[in-house]
């Protein structure tokens, strides 16, 4: 068989074989599209999202599925190619015919795919940390959004180190956006921007950056690097010396750097997170505890990883309380009172109605010099409000779009 593409029938066999009876009993599955990276440049980070999806769904058919009716899950892997994304989306609402796709790590992939969901009226599952602003509603977002991680970020990192703030990201649209984010924030707060630069993905060469950063003298620099490649800053930062605090919405919880590079290279490291696996509450330690034993190899509990977990539970109760209807309109029609909600490993996340994302718990996780986390400040029920405040509201009416800092559509 074909690594690269696991078949509808061999995952089926393998979900039923987990399942108890009723599971395996049951008429008319549930079907669930997976459209994830588990090889290319951001499988590191991905990987784990396949698998809570897949312990989710164990656990739901070991339980009587939903409604009564098993999940069938159809994995492609993406390779992390933007074009995979588009001819798999297409594939699966066509010729698979799922009910629901849960798709996507990066936000290039995101945007590759979503104008393929809207034209066949499916229903996606962005299940990823991002730059915020799509307004959809073929969409459900249950990752983290900046007024969720930069508002709380940004300002304790300048009362604590200082305003002059350097911005190194990746150059694409969840760079470029969430830079701004920051150059927005550090403006509010009376802060200096004294240098920002946009890395291309693949780039594994830092030095001529760390002496620009090294020349501008800020007080900390905010890294918003993705991938494999660009994660290769850290050590040469650290072998350069540099020393300087550092500020993240996307590294620690995503590509647990703090666990695959040499001590101290992470120290200092803030990030902000909806979930990582060393948050130390009975219902986060249950959790790594039953992820690891399905998983063993696994070598870490992402965020993305707990909110495609999540995003399994939040599909089950909204559909159940649609009456066991998969079709768009009657799931969407679920969340109008704004109550549909999971206890999930990080605490409560609700669905908001008006913008389809979720709030979140938000831990401040802080790197030691031994590559330990602390976790100094959590903010409790942090809600996507941004998008509702510059006009989202799908409840009512339905751009398709995506917004900018600025309150325009992205172009």
């Amino acid at each position: 068989m074909n690594r690269k593409l696991i078949s509808t029938a061999s995952v089926l066999a393998t979900l039923l074989s987990f399942a108890g009876p009723m599971a395996a009993q049951a008429a008319d599955p549930i079907k669930i599209g997976v459209l994830e990276d588990q090889s290319g440049d951001f499988a590191l980070a991905t990987i784990g999202k396949v698998h809570g999806i897949q312990l989710a769904t164990k656990e739901i058919n070991d339980a009587g599925g939903i409604a009564g009716r098993p999940i069938e899950l159809v994995i492609y892997d993406t390779q992390s190619d933007n074009t995979r994304y588009q001819e798999f989306m297409r594939r699966v609402l066509q010729r698979d015919k799922v009910d629901v796709v849960f798709a996507g790590f990066s936000s290039a992939s995101r945007e590759a795919y979503r104008p393929i969901v809207n034209q066949f009226d499916g229903l996606a599952f962005y299940n990823n940390q991002y730059e915020g602003g799509v307004c959809d509603a073929n969409m459900i977002v249950t990752g983290a959004v900046p007024e969720q991680q930069f508002s709380t970020l940004i300002p304790y990192m300048m009362e604590k180190y200082g305003k002059n703030v350097y911005t190194i990201a990746a150059d694409y649209n969840f760079g470029q956006i969430s830079a701004e984010w920051v150059r927005n924030i550090v403006k509010d707060n009376g802060g200096t921007m004294v240098g920002e630069e946009f890395i291309p993905l693949g780039v594994s060469q830092f030095s001529q950056t760390i002496q620009n950063i090294q020349g501008a003298k800020p007080d900390f620099v905010v890294t918003l690097l993705v991938g494999t490649a660009q994660s290769s800053y850290y050590e040469q930062a650290g072998s350069a010396n540099l020393d300087l605090p550092m500020a993240s919405s996307v590294n620690v919880g995503q590509g647990y750097e703090h666990k695959r590079f040499t001590p101290p290279s992470l120290k200092d490291m803030y990030a902000t997170v909806n979930y990582v696996e060393e948050i130390d509450t009975p219902e986060s330690k249950a959790f790594v505890e039953k992820f690891h034993a399905m998983f063993p190899d696994e070598p870490y509990i992402n965020q993305e990883a707990e909110n495609s977990y999540a995003a399994v539970y939040l599909y089950k109760e909204m559909v159940e309380k649609a009456g066991g209807s998969t079709a768009l309109a009657d799931v969407r029609a679920t969340l109008a009172d704004g109550n549909l909600c999971y206890d999930a490993p990080e605490g409560k996340m609700c669905i908001d109605p008006k913008s389809q994302h979720t709030s979140h718990t938000i831990y401040l996780a802080h790197v030691l010099a031994d590559h330990s986390i602390e976790f100094p400040k959590t903010w409790d029920d942090i809600k996507p409000y941004w998008l509702g405040d510059v006009g989202c509201d799908l409840t009512k009416s339905d751009p398709s779009d995506q917004y900018t800092p600025s309150h325009l559509p992205a172009n």
